[in-house]
Parts: structure tokens; C-alpha cells; sequence
């Protein structure tokens, strides 16, 4: 399997394993007062969509990641379809998220992440980004940008921010000037309280609530009200499966996507929280690891953005749960509930493997 290249760091398969059968539990608890027993809950599914997921991460790391160069134009091509496409659809629970055939929906933004990052990755890698100065970042910055205000028009905030930190990352790993960096996102931060006016209702809310979650606590602070009441309430050792009662009486909203760290610090209380966080840093760990042991630029780049990626996802879930940010749309990879989600992470992270397994090679 590793084509005459070093051996695959089989951890980073066993630590989202780890992960996921941890989430596999609660997203049971999470879904069981549906009226759903193992054989029909949405653990299943997740089961399902984990083999599919596995598949693809086997079927990865079959081929050098450079033949992802290959397929770099088709890829964010066939995105830019599906996002619009994705417009045209009829919306579920106020947005136009998913792309439905038959019982499987697709999710056209999971998709989006991982042709941005490859695009990237391909553009960045012949430009000498130190001597060519702020113009060298335009066109990375447009194909950053386009994929992103689609996905925000969904409207989906938070997948759509997530690219920025992916961006940025990536241009810091082309050594472009961390002046420019630090001006994008001073201009950022600047131009934000402008496009205030221009969010939905319901966004500009969350941002208020945030701040004053107490201001409306059955109404719109209600969501990250009960997230901390589960989490502060699970103490140590947790209130055990199935024994959670914001989970099981069905105060917390979204538990098996969105809110699904809430549900693991309910019911399997400090000891799960801190199992999921190592679990998840020690991949962020590796990741960064194969980044900087990659002496091949595409190699590189591409590292750095699928690690900063699950790394912004990871952290924004888990800071969203406790009331640290905003609450937006974002799932705990690898523990959240869905198919898409799974698929498109497991196929990241057999990108990851993969360069680890070429990182001798300069390209």
C-alpha cells in the first residue's frame, strides 16, 4: 500500500477511530428519545457513513497526494456547481444546505473545504510569494473568496469563516509577509462592524446573544444556556449514558450535531470532554508534525491547510458549546452526526497519511 514510500502513521487513523466510537455512544443517547433502538438510530447511520469513510481514506492512500494536482480545476470546478446548485434546492430549517438523492443528502459546502484547500495548495506552490509581495496573494485570496460568500449565502457563517484561518495559514507557509497578514486581518476586523447590517436576523441575534446571553433566556440565548448548564452539570465523572437530563429530557437543542460536546460533558462528564480534546489535539499534533517534516512545497501547504482546517472546526465547536463564541453551524469533526462530514474529514486525513508517506519527495 505505501507504493515504495514510508509507512503510514496508522495513528492517525486509530485517534479519529478513537474519537468517533466515543461520539457513537452519545449521538445514540443524543437520538435515542426519537423513539430510535440501536438497530434504527442514528448511530447506525454514523456506523455507515464511518465505513464509507474509511473506504475512501484506503483508497487514498493507494496513490501519491501529487496526483491531487491533477485534479485540482475539476475538483473546484464540479464545488462551484454544487454550491450554486445547492441555492436552487428547497430550504431545510431556514437554508439551502443539502443536495438530496433519494434517502442520502449531500452537503456541497464539506465538499467545498477540501477543493479550496487543494486549489490553494496548487496556486501557492510556484509563486515566491516573498519577492512578488502583495499581488502574489490576489488570486488565492479569489479563490478563497468565491466558495466562500456561496456557502455564506446559504446561509452557513461558520463553514464559510472557517476558510479564512486556512487561508491565512496557508499564506504564512508561503512565507508571505506576516505584515500582510496582520493588515488582512486588521481589514477584516475593520470592515466588520459594516457588514453587521448585512447579516441575517437570526445571525445578528446569536452575536447579541452571545454577549448578553441572559437578555432573552427562553428565546435566543436559550440554545447556548442549556449547552452550559449539560456541560457544568456532568462534573467529573459524568451522569452516565443515557442518564443526561438536559440530553434525555430534550432541553438541549441540536444534540447530535451542533451541541454534541454537550451531551459528551453531560453524561460522561470532565474525563470524556478531556479524552475527546487530547484525542483531537494529538491529531492536530501529527498533522502540523507532517507539514513541517514535508520538504515538498504542495505537500506542505496542503498539510497546513487540512490541519488548520480540523483544528479551527474543533476549536470553534468546543468554544461555541461553552459560550465562547458566537453559535454558528459548525459539527465536532469525526463526533457530530453526519455523512458528509464524515466522508470529507476521513478523506483529509488520508491525505495527511499520504504525505506522510511521500514526504520525501520535493514537489
Amino acid at each position: 500500500m505505501n507504493r515504495g514510500g514510508r509507512q503510514p502513521d496508522w495513528a492517525l487513523l486509530i485517534l479519529p477511530l478513537a474519537v468517533f466510537f466515543v461520539g457513537l455512544f452519545f449521538i445514540h443517547s443524543a437520538s435515542r428519545q426519537a423513539g430510535m433502538g440501536w438497530d434504527g438510530s442514528l448511530a447506525v447511520r454514523q456506523v455507515i457513513w464511518m465505513l464509507i469513510g474509511i473506504l475512501v481514506l484506503l483508497m487514498t492512500l493507494r496513490f501519491p497526494y501529487r496526483v491531487l494536482q491533477e485534479w485540482v480545476w475539476p475538483l473546484y470546478g464540479g464545488m462551484i456547481f454544487l454550491l450554486l446548485v445547492v441555492l436552487l434546492m428547497p430550504a431545510r430549517l431556514g437554508a439551502h444546505r443539502w443536495i438530496d438523492f433519494g434517502p442520502i443528502s449531500l452537503q456541497p459546502s464539506e465538499l467545498a473545504k477540501v477543493s479550496v484547500i487543494v486549489a490553494l495548495a496548487y496556486l501557492l506552490k510556484s509563486r515566491n510569494i516573498a519577492r512578488e509581495g502583495l499581488g502574489s496573494a490576489v488570486i488565492p485570496a479569489v479563490a478563497t473568496f468565491v466558495p466562500m460568500m456561496l456557502i455564506l449565502k446559504e446561509p452557513d457563517l461558520g463553514t464559510g469563516l472557517l476558510l479564512m484561518p486556512v487561508l491565512f495559514s496557508m499564506l504564512y507557509v508561503a512565507q508571505f509577509r506576516m505584515r500582510w497578514i496582520l493588515v488582512f486581518f486588521g481589514g477584516a476586523c475593520a470592515v466588520a462592524p459594516l457588514l453587521y447590517n448585512h447579516l441575517k436576523d437570526y445571525q445578528k441575534l446569536r452575536i447579541l446573544t452571545f454577549l448578553n446571553p441572559d437578555r432573552d433566556p427562553l428565546g435566543s440565548g436559550y440554545n447556548i444556556i442549556q449547552s452550559k448548564i449539560a456541560i457544568g452539570s456532568g462534573g467529573f465523572w459524568g451522569k452516565g449514558l443515557l442518564e443526561g437530563t438536559q440530553t434525555q429530557l430534550r432541553f438541549l437543542p441540536e444534540r447530535h450535531t451542533d451541541f454534541i460536546f454537550s451531551v459528551i460533558g453531560e453524561e460522561g462528564g470532565f474525563v470524556a470532554c478531556a479524552f475527546v480534546i487530547v484525542a483531537l489535539g494529538l491529531i492536530m499534533h501529527r498533522g502540523y508534525a507532517i507539514a513541517h517534516q514535508c520538504p515538498g512545497r504542495f505537500g506542505r501547504l496542503l498539510a497546513t491547510g487540512i490541519t488548520t482546517l480540523l483544528a479551527s472546526q474543533a476549536i470553534i465547536n468546543i468554544s461555541m458549546t461553552m459560550g465562547l463564541v458566537p453559535v454558528v453551524g459548525m459539527p465536532l469533526f469525526f463526533v457530530s452526526y453526519g455523512g458528509s462530514s464524515i466522508v470529507a474529514n476521513m478523506f483529509l486525513v488520508g491525505v495527511l497519511m499520504n504525505i506522510g508517506m511521500h514526504r520525501d519527495s520535493a514537489v
